[in-house]
């Protein structure tokens, strides 16, 4: 529990101290103050119950009708109230979601934290895009609804305590045991112990809730990403006709959905059997336990209808922990899951690395003693000295799986299992895989990407020279893509592309890892003469199976038929 609020803590506090923070202060002062009206709002209220329905005792028809227009005013000036408190409480979920939203994705995207924590297999991380997404409006909207209800509360108990104290101004008197037992302001005491015992069974009875609504969460998720999943490998799916595959998987993760939901509904039902008698009796235990002062005349009917309202203020107050608890509930699993997944996020970047990257002194790359490793920590490439010139092409070759793709992942950083030093050259780098990547947008978002495009004729010209020149690509060059859209793009096109953004880009050094490799050989053989001849003081390091004609000189590393450490002779070969 005490880490649990610490983790809230912590989360509020970035929510205070970001942006438009001070301002959220502001606006929960304001919504604050108008609470303590409706604690006033309150009071007027159960004052007109006593005045009300001692008019009807009286049979004073023009006492009650001036009442009932009472009533009026005290309900629009609560409705008026309730509607402004909630409206301001929503400015201060806005901001404050946003800025935990934003401190979130910094933390996902600096030190490539999306990159290390979804590929790391002992990550306990998972559906981050749930936790940033959805966690963050859970979380501020609980904060803000439940920490504002809670300072009410304490409020509303001192000032209901102390009105019941006034109005219950007499004793209750009965025999235990041959004991007479006389308590004054007994209904002052009863409102606590009743409250405290059905909080207390509220706990022991829902307690397991918290657990099942983690899981529950975690496995909507899991289903949501097989869906998702589909989506973008339709194509692969609909030619291999998977279609009864992937339905099996799917109903496996619902399944498991189901499984813990019959946890869950099993245990609200347990839990039900408590809250909603409670829920039903709240309004009229209060007039159950007032009644002997009635009938002993220590009150009238309208002193007996203001203690019940004041008894069901008192209570309604207490019980707050009862009315609350799944929202707490979910306050709690939600803010541990935010706060891990912050923390993870966080962490990726204090990690040391075993590999030393520096900056080329002389706009070179240098290789030195490099070892890379596969995430079970097997050899795959030594290197023991590398070096490539400003405008050289290098053209790494073998075969599959002995970690060409892998070496390109270390060369950019991203890859955590190898050590050494690589000298990278102070230019503007392009690492290029063999997947293309289409961000959500326009095609000249997408030629232009990471930049902006700042010129879109360019980009119409360069689109043209990768033979990109079909009528649909003109419509979608400044045409914004629908959520999950590839443009409608064969996998060569979509090659054809990179090259676009190669050229758009003009970067000083490229890497491409079979960039080309759903192109025919005429095709890549065009494309890399257009590269070399657009970019002549470009370096380029390639791995492909197909030689790259159309580079012009390049030297070539040569990986077949060697054993599985099979850079050591080739390299100390090549190297400059």
């Amino acid at each position: 529990m005490n880490n649990t609020l610490k983790r809230i803590a912590a989360l509020a506090s970035l929510c205070i101290k970001g942006p438009g923070g001070k301002i959220g202060i502001l606006y929960c002062f304001i919504v604050l103050a108008l609470n303590l009206v409706e604690i006033q709002l309150a009071l007027k209220m159960i004052s007109w119950n006593k005045d009300f329905y001692s008019a009807l005792e009286k049979y004073d028809a023009r006492a009650a009708l001036w009442q009932i227009g009472i009533f009026g005013l005290i309900t629009l000036a609560s409705a008026s109230q309730f509607l402004i408190a909630s409206y301001i409480r929503q400015l201060v979920q806005i901001r404050w979601r946003t800025t935990l939203t934003q401190a979130s994705l910094e933390r996902w995207f600096s030190n490539k934290a999306y990159w290390h924590l979804n590929t790391d297999e002992n990550s306990p991380l998972d559906n981050p895009d749930q936790r940033i997404s959805e966690d963050c409006r859970i979380f501020v909207d609980r904060l803000t609804g439940k920490g504002l209800d809670l300072f009410t509360g304490l409020v509303g108990l001192t000032t209901y305590s102390a009105l019941l104290w006034k109005l219950s101004a007499f004793p209750i008197a009965f025999t235990l045991f041959g004991t007479e037992i006389v308590i004054e302001h007994y209904l002052v005491w009863a409102a606590p112990v009743y409250v405290l015992i059905s909080s207390g069974l509220t706990h022991w009875m829902g307690a397991p809730l918290m657990k099942l609504n983690v899981i529950q969460q975690h496995r909507e998720a899991d289903m949501r990403f097989a869906l998702a999943r589909l989506r973008e490998s339709k194509e692969a799916v609909a030619l291999e006709n998977g279609e009864k595959a992937e339905r099996e998987i799917i109903d496996r993760r619902y399944k498991r959905i189901l499984e813990n939901w019959r946890h869950r509904i099993n245990r609200e039902f347990i839990l039900g059997i408590f809250t909603r008698p409670y829920y039903m009796t709240v309004l009229r235990i209060p007039l159950f336990l007032a009644f002997p002062a009635y009938l002993t005349g220590y009150v009238a009917l309208g002193g007996l209808m203001q203690l019940g309202s004041a008894f069901t203020r008192l209570v309604t107050t207490l019980s707050w922990f009862i009315f609350s608890y799944k929202e707490l509930a979910e306050l709690s699993a939600t803010a541990n899951r935010l706060a891990s997944f912050m923390n993870q996020a966080e962490a990726v970047g204090k990690q040391p690395s075993p590999l030393v990257e520096i900056i080329s002194p002389d706009d070179r790359l240098h290789i030195h003693d490099l070892t890379v490793r596969n995430p079970s920590g097997q050899n795959l490439l030594h290197i023991p000295e590398l070096i490539v010139r400003p405008g050289e092409a290098v053209w790494i070759d073998g075969p599959s799986g002995i970690g060409k793709s892998t070496l390109l992942k270390a060369l950019s950083g991203i890859w955590p299992h190898c050590d050494g030093q690589v000298a990278l050259p102070s230019g503007k780098t392009l690492f290029l895989p063999q997947k293309a990547y289409l961000p959500l947008g326009n095609l000249a978002e997408c030629v232009a990407y990471p930049d902006k495009p700042d010129n879109v004729e360019r980009i119409r010209q360069l689109l043209k020279s990768v033979g990109l020149t079909c009528p649909r690509h003109e419509t979608q060059l400044e045409q914004a893509a629908e959520l999950g859209s590839d443009y409608r793009l064969s996998g060569g096109e979509q090659q054809r592309l990179m090259i676009a953004r190669i050229l758009a880009t003009r970067p000083e050094w490229v890497f491409l890892d079979e960039a080309t490799s759903s192109l025919d050989a005429q095709a890549e053989e065009q494309l890399y003469r257009l590269l070399r001849t657009s970019l002549p003081d470009t370096g380029f390091i390639v791995i492909a199976h197909r030689e790259p004609k159309g580079l012009g000189e390049y030297r070539h590393i040569d990986l077949w038929n060697k054993p599985r450490h099979p850079m050591q002779d080739e390299l100390a070969a090549a190297a400059a």
